[in-house]
């Protein structure tokens, strides 16, 4: 038998799975009815325990075409019902056997709709899954002496440790770019805060040649490298915490005349390097169902969701305009800057595609903006 225990003492007995070691994290909660090896392989679950609201987890395997990144970097995992069997055309390897390859702990056969409801309730908070031979009160000890998410600068633990070039592929239809030359190339600059594998597919497939940079990377690189744009990625953790990056981007905002797109953590340092503020949210949002609102054509999009802090809206700069809502709370799902008309982002995951399609548009812009100050 297997534990799993709160910080607030809430108590959850279950049966183990993958790793059979205690593991400690940030336990939060994913509504996403598929996709579980995509979510715990997208690097910006660093440091956290997922739980899995969807009751059967397992049932198609796991497979190397559908990672997000090398490995996983969640923490742990909380199922209800764990499938032993999968049943899928493309698995190479069950659940139980890609938990144990990358390191993480799990416990099954809880009740996790009364876990997901306390964590509605009473907000994300540390957690740990343990073998049930340990004690309830030295678990807690533990816990309270492991690290809260808020200051954490988890970027610099996910980041690739050098740059690297990811040729350009043309797969796109003209019509999706009806600007594009197709046999132009396009360099693009990522910054890797914990980037996905399906965003980098968005873009090298509009014609993109990516150079993937540490997080670290200084503005007087990427001015030097002189790229026809700037993508800042996704990635775990607190974006206040990324000073570094906040100063890097500032400086590009000023500098860098070109485009420059941020998804999740990239739109919060974006913002974060205009003035505005952040906060953590009180359980997140993280799930594939997610209705955001453009504010300028009133088009709701359905959009995939993995972050634990937003964008303050009460004290937002001058010149950062709100440019899409997360209707289901109003949280700010975008920006753009009114003085910079190729500068903006999203909370959300566009290259996710629930919708499906719903948001490939915004890849389409920024290969746009490229494309039209390229020919000024």
């Amino acid at each position: 038998m297997t534990r799993l225990l709160l910080e607030d003492g809430k108590e959850f007995i279950g049966k183990s799975i993958g790793l059979k070691e205690e593991c400690f994290g940030e336990i939060i909660f994913n509504t996403s009815m598929t996709g579980y090896q995509e979510i715990m392989t997208d690097p910006s679950y660093a440091g956290q325990i997922i739980t899995f609201t969807y009751p059967e987890i397992g049932n198609y395997g796991c497979n190397e075409r559908d990672m997000e990144s090398p490995k996983s970097y969640a923490r742990g995992l909380v199922i209800k019902n764990y499938s032993p069997i999968d049943s899928n055309s493309n698995s190479e390897e069950s659940l139980e056997d890609f938990l144990v390859k990358f390191k993480i702990s799990g416990i099954y056969d809880i009740d996790t709709r009364a876990l997901t409801k306390h964590l509605r309730d009473r907000g994300s908070m540390k957690a740990v899954i343990a073998p049930s031979t340990s004690s309830k009160e030295e678990l807690l000890q533990k816990l309270k002496a492991s690290k809260d998410m808020e200051g954490l600068d988890l970027a610099s633990e996910v980041t690739c440790k050098e740059s690297r070039i990811i040729p350009a592929r043309a797969n796109i239809s003209d019509k999706n770019n009806d600007l594009s030359k197709p046999e132009k190339v396009y360099k693009v600059v990522a910054f890797d805060f914990g980037i996905k594998q399906n965003i980098i597919n968005k873009l090298t497939e509009r014609n993109c040649q990516v150079e993937l940079v540490p997080a670290n990377t200084s503005a007087d690189y990427i001015l030097e490298r002189n790229p026809d744009g700037i993508f800042l990625s996704n990635g775990p953790g607190d974006p206040a915490a990324v000073t570094y990056a906040i100063e890097t981007v500032k400086t590009l905002v000023e500098k860098f005349p070109k485009p420059i797109f941020g998804i999740c953590l990239g739109h919060q340092i974006l913002s974060l390097s205009q003035g505005a503020t952040t906060y953590k949210l009180k359980f997140g949002h993280k799930g594939a169902n997610h209705p955001i609102k453009e504010l300028s054509s009133g088009k709701i999009e359905i959009a995939s969701h993995n972050h634990g802090f937003a964008v303050n809206p009460k004290n937002l700069p001058a010149n950062v305009i709100v440019s899409h809502l997360n209707i289901n709370d109003d949280t700010v799902a975008g920006v753009e800057l009114s003085d910079r008309d190729n500068v903006f982002s999203v909370q959300y995951h566009p290259e996710a595609s629930p919708g499906p399609h719903d948001s490939d548009y915004l890849f389409d812009k920024f290969l746009k903006l490229i494309i039209r100050d390229l020919n000024h």
